[in-house]
């Protein structure tokens, strides 16, 4: 059965950090270097590049990563507004992306810079003149630029799951350019008019970004004295319900004293605090907002005050959930992953050395489930692995523990259980996979071997393998 590749928890972990430096208030020109840097960092191509859209519909290449001599061949060309459409005409769309494949490159002479890498015959391989695009966009459908990797690290064409983190960076990485053009332009403002009530009224009424002042000092000390309409929209009050009030009563403490510490930071540092806070607005549902708090000096003898923007990073936060949750779960079933049975195996270890009491690991392999993927095909074959998935996890106790670790091998992770306890959940898991499957007329059935988990336990793999060899064991005094 094909396998989804799997994602690294480092690169996964990386491109965390990546997105946050992409969106640490940076100029257009670091965040599009850092965009790059991303995909060859996190995602693990070997080569990307941005082509950034101008004004007059033209593309520059602004940033190249992983490769000095693409970077010298393609820095700074520019090219006309349509140098995608051919190439999009013959491509394959995966979600927001779009992949010319070799094969389809009319003949002629190949323009542009092409890495030079071997050429396998493998037809799934990766082609050195095979081309990945991911088109950047800003939160209202403005076509900012375009991203193009190159020399994935497998030398293959991604999957369902690289393409999806792709396409997701690709969405944070728009959001991000947007701020950062933002960003670019209300420095230039600020470089060129004088710190004056009238400009500040400008750039703080016409910003994009939802903007806030509040009183850091004196008897209004907390309490909100003015917004932007931005602020309005994000938060979904309207001005007149937030003037005066205090802002912490909008903000949810996800620990004790949280905004004290906060606010003591931003008193003791230099320059911007950055912040990401959950806040409650009027429908209650709760939105994540992130930004920067900085204190104002209003100068002779004024009350200082607190200038606050932000921008609803909800989506990211999502979408940050959904990247942990991919790096920890079987695509398929939904499952937890060998790597997150390895998180899990680490805590009932820790608990079982704490209480003495021992617990368990299955091994669980599918007998006959080959004649469910020959006769019924590879759909029928998930349908079923799903199916299966579910039974498992209803057979198990509250607290336990279901895995897949590939193909038709799954795993029970059981805390604190031995002797009739363990013999009762091995039976209802047998009975449970054993059950006819939906529309298929195959008996599936399943081996299950078992292995103590003790205090003199050492690691998940050594008892895997142990389990293994009694799941075989149990196999062969059934046949």
């Amino acid at each position: 059965m094909p396998q989804e590749p799997v994602v690294r928890l480092t690169a996964v972990r990386r491109l965390y950090e990546v997105s946050a430096r992409m969106g640490a208030g940076r100029s257009l020109a670091e965040t599009l270097q850092a965009v790059v840097d991303g995909v060859v960092d996190g995602l693990g191509f070997g080569i990307a590049l941005l082509n950034l859209r101008h004004e007059d519909g033209k593309f520059e290449v602004i940033a190249v990563a992983g490769s000095p001599e693409a970077r010298e061949a393609l820095l700074g060309t520019v090219s006309a507004a349509d140098i995608f459409d051919a190439e999009f005409a013959i491509a394959d769309q995966w979600g927001g992306l779009r992949f010319v494949p070799h094969e389809r490159l009319p003949e002629g002479e190949v323009v542009g810079w092409v890495p030079d890498v071997p050429v396998s015959d493998d037809p799934d391989a990766w082609h050195p003149l095979d081309a990945l695009f991911a088109p950047l966009y800003s939160p209202d459908g403005e076509l900012l630029g375009m991203l193009a990797v190159d020399l994935p690290e497998d030398q293959r064409r991604p999957g369902p799951i690289h393409r999806e983190l792709l396409e997701i960076f690709a969405t944070q990485a728009g959001l991000a350019i947007d701020k950062a053009r933002l960003t670019d332009q209300l420095r230039a403002e600020k470089a060129r008019l004088e710190a004056s009530e009238t400009t500040f009224r400008m750039v703080f009424e016409g910003a994009g970004n939802g903007m806030a002042t509040v009183a850091f000092d004196g008897p209004e000390l907390g309490r909100i004295l003015r917004v932007n309409a931005a602020f309005c929209r994000i938060t979904g009050y309207a001005a007149d319900q937030l003037l005066g009030a205090r802002l912490v009563d909008f903000l949810l403490e996800e620990e004790p004293d949280q905004t004290r510490r906060e606010l003591e930071a931003v008193a003791a540092g230099n320059g911007a605090y950055r912040f990401e806070r959950i806040f409650s607005p009027p429908t209650g549902a709760e939105i994540w907002l992130g930004g920067t708090a900085a204190i104002v000096e209003q100068g002779d003898g004024q009350p200082r005050i607190l200038l606050i923007q932000i921008d609803d990073v909800t989506a990211r936060k999502d979408a940050e959930r959904e990247l942990r949750h991919h790096a920890a779960h079987d695509p398929l079933t939904g499952l937890p992953n060998r790597r997150h049975l390895q998180h899990r195996f680490l805590s009932v270890l820790e608990r079982t050395r704490s209480t003495g009491r021992p617990g368990a690991l299955l091994f669980c392999d599918l007998n006959h489930f080959k004649l469910v993927n020959d006769g019924y095909g590879h759909e029928a074959g998930d349908r079923a692995l799903r199916e299966i998935a579910d039974r498992l996890t209803a057979g198990v106790r509250h607290g336990d523990t279901v895995a897949r670790l590939g193909g038709d091998e799954f795993a029970v992770l059981a805390e604190d259980i031995a002797g009739e306890d363990l013999a009762a959940l091995i039976a209802r898991l047998e009975a449970a996979v054993s059950r006819p499957l939906p529309n298929i007329a195959v008996q599936v059935t399943t081996s299950i071997g078992t292995v103590p988990i003790t205090p003199d336990s050492t690691d998940l793999d050594t008892l895997l393998h142990q389990a293994d060899q009694a799941m075989y064991t149990a196999k062969h005094s059934r046949d």
